[in-house]
């Protein structure tokens, strides 16, 4: 059966509904996210929200308190959802690399089986117009692509993501092109809603003092709004610090990576567009559509044809991948075949003189000086000898050694100019 594009993802990426909502793979961050929102909000509207509703006296408007408190938290926790369960922008990765810009460096070549093969290479970095600027743009080796521009590869995801802001370890998912409006604005209501819960129960202490006359019995006699106020106070140093921060990379139409990455370098911002311009592409664009259907069968890959010389070359190739020493034992087979064919002419001279001198009478005969007719045994060439042409010379010259045995033999069976009377 196809699997689905999400359950053959490469990325480390976590998938629930069967590929409709996406996480990061530290999801289980955003329990302690929730936990930090709703745990505070429940203290607030049971110890105070729920006895500030009489405190207003026009038509019960204390009531809108408690509202108010619940409907902002389900705002937030909404905002919490858009951020980190959706595509921030992934882009697909490639099942291989690019074939416009393959080419083989002979200058960077590689030794296999004995020969020096050029290596593929890919130019790191390639020049994009990006607003009249040109914008140098890297390769990713793990997705096989040319990063777009403002695009960069998250290491805790393990994909490339355009406009790559951060990893927010809070939502558990990378912050980028399509989840970043989402996110600034989960982090500016939650300043909004600490600002909101601190002036509340400030004011629930206020109520309090004006019944029991000091400020000390009133904080004892509201412990939990103490507490919230501390508990806001603390968090607005970081989601309000944040959300400012924010602000000034959104004015100038920057990313968090680029802000810490380029910051000494003093480098042009080609993506700044004015801060009216760089708020409206923020705020007011539609969000892109995703490039990934998590949903859809994974297809199988068209191979194109190849041409004979690829193919050749590429068999090549892969025999010497697989086996590299192939190329010296086909040398060493071709050394045995030449001593195969030596031994057998050697066989063949002795026969032709056998058969002359039984044939041949004492008078006219011709004796014939030679190791067989002196009772020496003819010189034989042991295997063990053989060695590869090529391993030695790195050519497919006959070694040395064959050539001096073989006309060593032929000579020991030339017939001598002495006859014998």
């Amino acid at each position: 059966m196809a699997k689905r594009v999400y359950e053959d993802w490469k990325g480390g990426n976590k998938f629930i509904l069967g590929g409709r909502l996406i996480f990061g793979p530290d999801a289980k961050s955003l329990i302690v996210t929730l936990a930090l929102i709703i745990v505070p909000m429940v203290i607030f509207c049971i110890f105070v929200a729920r006895h500030l509703r009489h405190e207003f006296s026009s038509h019960n408007a204390g009531y809108a308190v408690l509202v108010v408190a619940i409907g902002f938290t389900v705002y937030v926790l909404l905002l919490l959802f858009l951020t980190s369960a959706r595509d921030p922008g992934i882009v697909p990765r490639n099942a291989h690399p690019p074939e416009e810009v393959m080419r083989f460096d002979p200058s960077a070549s590689v030794e296999i089986g004995g020969r020096q093969t050029p290596s593929l290479q890919f130019p790191r970095t390639k020049d994009v117009p990006v607003n009249g600027v040109t914008v140098r743009v890297k390769y990713c080796d793990t997705c096989m692509l040319y990063r777009p521009p403002r695009c960069s590869h998250c290491s805790i995801c393990n994909n490339c993501v355009e406009r790559f802001d951060h990893h927010c370890p809070w939502v558990g998912q990378c912050i980028g092109m399509r989840n970043y409006r989402f996110f600034f604005m989960f982090v500016s209501s939650a300043t909004l809603l600490c600002v909101y819960v601190f002036a509340m129960s400030a004011f629930y202490i206020k109520v309090l003092m004006d019944e029991h006359g000091t400020v000390w019995k009133a904080m004892k006699e509201s412990p939990a709004s103490v507490v919230l106020m501390a508990y806001c106070f603390i968090s607005l140093w970081f989601v309000g610090g944040l959300t400012g921060f924010h602000l000034y990379l959104i004015g100038t139409n920057q990313t968090t990576y680029e802000n810490f990455r380029y910051r000494a370098e003093n480098r042009f911002n080609a993506f700044d567009r004015g801060c009216a311009s760089n708020f409206y592409e923020v705020f007011c664009t539609k969000v892109k559509p995703s490039k990934n259907n998590f949903r859809a069968f994974v297809q199988e890959e068209v191979q194109k044809p190849v041409l004979p010389s690829e193919r050749g070359a590429e068999s090549e190739m892969e025999d010497l991948v697989a086996n590299p020493r192939s190329k010296v034992e086909d040398d060493l087979g071709i050394g045995e075949d030449l001593l195969k064919i030596s031994q057998r002419r050697n066989i063949e001279i002795d026969q032709d003189v056998q058969s002359r001198g039984s044939n041949g009478t004492p008078e006219n005969s011709i004796m014939v000086d030679s190791p067989m007719a002196s009772g020496q045994r003819a010189p034989t060439i042991k295997s063990e000898n053989r060695h590869s042409s090529y391993v030695r010379s790195g050519s497919w010259e006959i070694a040395p050694e064959v050539l001096v045995n073989s006309t060593f033999t032929e000579r020991s069976y030339t017939p001598s100019s002495e006859t014998r009377l």
